[in-house]
């Protein structure tokens, strides 16, 4: 009886395997006898991927009917391709020497991600009443070393604004090269830390590098409030002495908020005291700002300036309209800056001028508020 059970199941487990082996031969059958698939997976070519109708219509500054054309040489077409060349070869290296610098100065293997190191070169030409225009060039620098031990940096800057005069620095983009104060570059030790939970505070110990050195410190305050879901304020205290100039002191205060229609309005006021001149200067801007698109920035400002010596009074007044468009990536920009400045010693007559300006930045990172 139980060799006839043990039959029975040998048989059954025998038809089973018959059955899946079968299943397995129609499963792996040559190509000849194999049954169509229900569906292919197509790999879709990088060229399609990017063609222009696949994209957005932002991501060209073209027309639709031009996206065929043929390219066709130039003299702007050659140094343009030479410009992306300098970035492509020296922006890494200016973030990597930052990056060095931190590695030996902390004697540590790794770096801090957010080093600010970068390098603007470009070129600016000025227009004003009756003056052609003249091409000048220009180079700013930063060295921002942050040490990964301690809340510690080296910070090696091409100027010090601290030593430029307020209105000079409210104006600074409607200026060329040769109407900026040289103050020479600056190195020092900056010690990063907290007060409270939500004031950052830094102190810089360090010298002008120049011939015989000028000793500065200085100590700055900051703080952000969200005052409710639109208004935004930030205050910024500082205090500096330059062994030769003595000592100074800086307040600035800003509020912003959206309007509407994708502008944002800010109201800034600076006060600042120079005690070379034993005076107080001070400055209040408006000014509103609009992306119109993912390359073109507004920006109209309205400002006064002046000064406490030797009775308060106004020494200057200005309006300009800045055009920042981002001709490539996001280091590569041009500026087209129209202004019109009624000073105090042309008895307030106007005085317009107009800027262009292409600036290239060579660094490994970079944010829209440095521009």
């Amino acid at each position: 009886m139980k060799g006839c059970c043990w039959n029975l199941v040998d048989c059954c487990l025998r038809y089973r395997i018959a059955g899946v082996a079968a299943a397995f031969s129609l499963t792996f059958s040559p190509p000849g006898y194999s049954v169509e698939p229900v569906f292919e997976v197509r790999e879709r070519s990088v060229a399609e991927i990017l063609s222009p109708t696949q994209l957005p219509l932002e991501f060209y500054t073209f027309e639709p009917d031009e996206y065929w054309d043929e390219p066709r040489d130039s003299y702007w077409m050659d140094f343009s391709n030479w410009v992306l060349r300098q970035e492509r070869l020296h922006g890494q290296t200016v973030q990597s020497v930052g990056q060095w610098a931190d590695r030996t100065l902390s004697r540590s293997a790794q770096s801090l991600p957010n080093n600010e190191s970068y390098l603007r070169i470009g070129f600016a030409t000025e227009s004003e009443y009756g003056d052609p225009a003249q091409f000048e060039p220009e180079a700013r620098f930063r060295l921002d070393v942050p040490t990964t031990k301690r809340k510690l940096r080296l910070v090696i800057e091409s100027e010090s604004d601290e030593l430029i005069p307020l209105g000079e620095r409210q104006r600074d983009r409607q200026l060329t090269e040769p109407d900026r104060t040289d103050t020479q570059a600056t190195g020092a030790l900056r010690y990063l830390t907290q007060i409270g939970d939500a004031i950052n505070f830094s102190n810089d110990v360090g010298v002008r590098l120049r011939l015989p050195p000028d000793a500065f410190w200085r100590a700055t305050a900051e703080k952000r409030w969200q005052l409710d879901d639109k208004w935004i304020l930030n205050i910024q205290q500082r205090f500096y002495y330059f062994h030769r100039d003595g000592w100074g002191e800086r307040t600035w205060v800003g509020v912003g908020r959206p309007v509407g229609n994708d502008w944002h309005f800010r109201s800034s006021s600076e006060l600042n005291w120079v005690h070379r001149d034993s005076k107080f200067e001070a400055a209040q801007i408006f000014s509103v700002r609009k992306r119109i698109d993912n390359r073109l920035i507004v920006t109209p400002r309205l400002g006064l300036l002046g000064e406490s010596q030797p009775s308060w009074r106004p020494t200057s007044a200005f309006a300009d309209l800045t055009f920042r468009y981002r001709l490539h990536s996001n280091w590569l920009y041009a500026e087209l800056i129209p202004a019109l400045e009624f000073p105090r010693e042309e008895s307030f007559k106007d005085r317009a001028s107009v800027v262009f300006r292409v600036e290239m930045f060579f660094s490994g990172i970079i944010g829209t508020d440095r521009l």
